[in-house]
């Protein structure tokens, strides 16, 4: 009886020590849980203000005003102006301008172009 006894309050200590160490890692990774929701709410908020921050850049006016005051930059006048137009079907790349008066000028002088693949 005093073996069983014995080897009771070995299996009893040796139980005890497994709820200790397994209560200790539990607390270890809880707190490992809030460390990391909480990283991961200061991850949100900052992606929130660069997202803010990036539309606020964006703004085309800001970025004229930078470029015109920055890096010394001109408006181009209208009748410099030139477009690329693509036609999807014929695969003809064609010059326009804004202006129906300078269509004409540029279709005349700019002969037309292939794009590669096309004889």
């Amino acid at each position: 009886m005093v073996r069983v006894n014995i080897v009771l309050a070995v299996l009893l200590v040796l139980c005890s020590l497994a709820l200790v160490t397994s209560q200790h890692n539990a607390r270890k990774l809880f707190i490992d849980v809030e460390r990391a929701q909480t990283q991961s709410a200061q991850h949100e908020v900052r992606w929130n203000q660069l997202q803010v921050e990036q539309t606020a850049l964006a703004n085309a006016s800001l970025i004229d005003a930078k470029a015109r005051r920055e890096l010394a930059m001109q408006s181009i006048s209208a009748d410099r102006t030139l477009h690329l137009v693509i036609d999807p079907v014929e695969r003809i790349v064609r010059l326009s301008s804004p202006l129906p008066e300078l269509n004409k000028k540029a279709a005349g002088a700019v002969p037309q172009q292939r794009t590669k693949g096309q004889r």
